[in-house]
């Protein structure tokens, strides 16, 4: 029996046969020089100077963060108001519920379920005294101070609110001057002590240190005065003169290392629609939107349907349109869908 030569093999010829899908095909078209240093040199140039026009046009204030010290020197009575809404347990993170404290029935609510309350008390804070009581038992040489501290802590719940409240009508209609607090006389005890060496505490910036106080080596907490600061006036006062209210548009940059509100853009823009416009669970409901749009987003690649939008909308074919129009205006169209991806 003579042997079969190769060439003659059946097998050798169907596994020389030209496949698409796996042969590379010599390039047969023109060539055209391509400089890499010039076209990045270029792409620098231009990318720099739209940096600079839109830093110029589009820029947004750098503002001096507000710090208790700023507050406190800027609006003195909303300070001290707000102090005692701190002490009397009556001010919006005292009353604010999970995370921060135990308050009965706050929270919002997503559907029938409280994610506040089903979390906890994660960042437990007591505003007597982690803003007021402690910061001011920090101050040295205050024999007056001491005494007052004293008397406040071993009064009764009772006597306490008896103070609190007759203080609290008083610095409703406090004033300012020569660099002291003005507030009417009243059976409110110790407490007019301890608001007005809390007031000059803060005014010195002591208070800041006193509330960032940390046994860390760096505190990067800053809940504690961030949350002072929001339960007064002057922080939404000055957040209304830059339109950064939240029926407002506007953009700052933000303090140091932490993100500000570029990235929050989306999540500010649910805020402009209803029901979240006006809803009382308005946060949790925009929370659960964005979660909803981060799941979608991380697992686009595999939902049909979505992750097929790019090639449907054709931008690739803009991109390379000298690439297409050389290969003629009907070649997609004489293409198979799976291999259009891979013509690409």
């Amino acid at each position: 029996m003579s042997a079969t030569s190769a060439s003659d093999n059946p097998r050798t010829h169907r596994s020389r046969r030209f496949r698409p899908d796996r042969d590379v095909v010599e390039w047969q078209g023109a060539y055209r020089r391509y400089d890499v240093v010039k076209e990045v040199f270029v792409s620098f140039l231009v990318v720099l100077v739209l940096v600079v026009v839109c830093a110029i046009v589009f820029s947004s204030p750098d503002e001096h963060p507000v710090t208790v010290k700023s507050w406190s020197n800027a609006a003195p009575v909303d300070f001290a108001q707000t102090a005692m809404t701190e002490l009397d347990g009556t001010s919006g993170v005292a009353t604010y519920g999970p995370p921060y404290t135990h308050t009965a029935g706050a929270g919002q609510m997503l559907g029938p379920i409280s994610i506040e309350r089903t979390a906890g008390v994660r960042i437990p804070i007591n505003t007597a005294q982690d803003f007021v009581l402690k910061p001011l038992a920090t101050l040295p040489d205050r024999p007056a101070l001491d005494v007052a501290l004293a008397e406040y802590r071993d009064a009764s719940a009772a006597q306490r609110a008896s103070w609190d409240a007759a203080y609290e009508n008083v610095v409703a209609h406090a004033t300012f001057s020569n660099g002291q607090l003005v507030v009417k006389g009243g059976p409110y005890g110790p407490v007019g002590v301890l608001i007005g060496n809390l007031e000059s505490m803060a005014r010195s910036g002591a208070l800041d240190g006193a509330l960032l106080a940390s046994p860390q080596l760096y505190a990067t907490n800053y809940a504690n005065p961030l949350l002072f600061i929001a339960d007064g006036t002057y922080l939404a006062d000055q957040a209304g003169l830059r339109h950064l209210q939240g029926d407002q548009w506007g953009m700052m940059n933000e303090t140091g290392n932490f993100p500000g509100q570029a990235w929050l853009w989306l999540y500010t823009l649910w805020y402009q629609v209803p029901p979240m416009k006006t809803s009382s669970n308005g946060d949790v409901e925009v929370w659960a939107i964005m979660m909803v749009l981060t799941v979608l987003l991380a697992l686009l690649p595999f939902i049909p349907g979505l992750r097929s939008i790019p090639r449907r909308l054709g931008v690739y074919r803009l991109i390379w349109r000298d690439h297409y129009r050389s290969l003629g205006p009907d070649i997609l169209s004489q293409m198979p869908p799976g291999r259009q991806s891979h013509r690409r």
